[in-house]
């Protein structure tokens, strides 16, 4: 569905790149028809022309020109700047997705000034080997055939859900930023090879093993975490005692905790930069 379309990456950063990496990877695009342009870092740009083989360029107007889908890959920060200087190259023609954390579909029509249909889209980094937990959010002129064309798009990188745009928040909290916890769970388990002089590649590649048969279990069994887990654990056993440790520090209260902190910073940082001024005219 989308092998005929032409893609334009405004900003060049790590969530463009495993993007990117995952159309190609899965063979959902080819280069010659993904474009990418940043504001300043030339230097960036011919990394991933020499990395990917896509299309570059500094000029804003060249790489619209060419796209009939948008993909707002900027910092948020400078969403504003950034829109502003791309806004008289886009049209209603064209299909925006926008990756950036806590800007709403509502305030990107705002700040493009005409109704293009506008997509919110969360993946995370996962998408660079086609593993993303990815939601998509639509915004007032967004279609069926717009939802189809990027439902096929993100699917190349993971697995996709349509959302709300009011649950994008606590959404983004758990799959946007949970790839990170893993990787600090994963860190201590790293450590933990060093307090017990285990060689680092032989104890590396059983924490992987066991992560990735522990997720392939969750995915395939009809049991409850807290079932598997109990399968596991035996009276008196290794297991007991590790999970003493966890249940004592209060482990699950810390993670859910971590999840709160992170959604609330979400509505924070959208309640910051998607303000739309009271007078201005739909």
């Amino acid at each position: 569905m989308t092998q005929h379309h032409k893609l334009a990456f405004i900003g060049a950063g790590s969530m463009a790149e495993a993007i990117i990496s995952g159309l190609i990877q899965q063979k959902k695009m080819l280069p010659k028809n993904i474009y990418v342009t940043n504001r300043q870092n030339e230097a960036r740009l011919l990394e991933l022309k020499e990395k990917y083989g896509v299309q570059v360029s500094s000029s804003n107007e060249q790489v619209l020109a060419e796209a009939d889908i948008v993909i707002l890959a900027m910092k948020p920060a400078g969403v504003q700047e950034a829109i502003k200087t791309i806004r008289s190259y886009t049209s209603e023609n064209q299909l925006i997705l926008s990756v950036l954390a806590g800007i709403t579909t509502d305030y990107i029509s705002y700040l493009l000034g005409h109704k293009a249909p506008v997509i919110r889209v969360m993946p995370n980094t996962s998408a660079a080997v086609g593993s993303s937990a990815t939601v998509i959010s639509p915004g007032i002129y967004v279609s069926d055939k717009h939802l189809a064309v990027t439902e096929s798009l993100f699917k190349a990188v993971g697995t996709v859900k349509q959302v709300l745009e009011k649950d994008v928040d606590s959404i983004t909290a758990i799959a946007g930023s949970g790839p990170a916890y893993m990787y600090y769970l994963v860190e201590g388990m790293f450590h933990s090879l060093e307090e017990l002089h285990l060689e680092q590649e032989l104890g590396r590649e059983l924490i992987l093993q066991t992560i990735q048969g522990a997720i392939d279990l969750l995915k395939s069994s009809n049991q409850t975490p807290k079932e598997l887990y109990l399968n596991v654990k035996s009276p008196g056993g290794t297991t007991e005692a590790g999970l003493n440790v966890l249940e004592n520090k209060r482990f699950q209260e810390i993670i859910i905790e971590c999840i709160k902190q992170a959604a609330e910073r979400s509505r924070e940082i959208t309640k910051e930069m998607s303000t739309i001024p009271e007078n201005t005219l739909r």
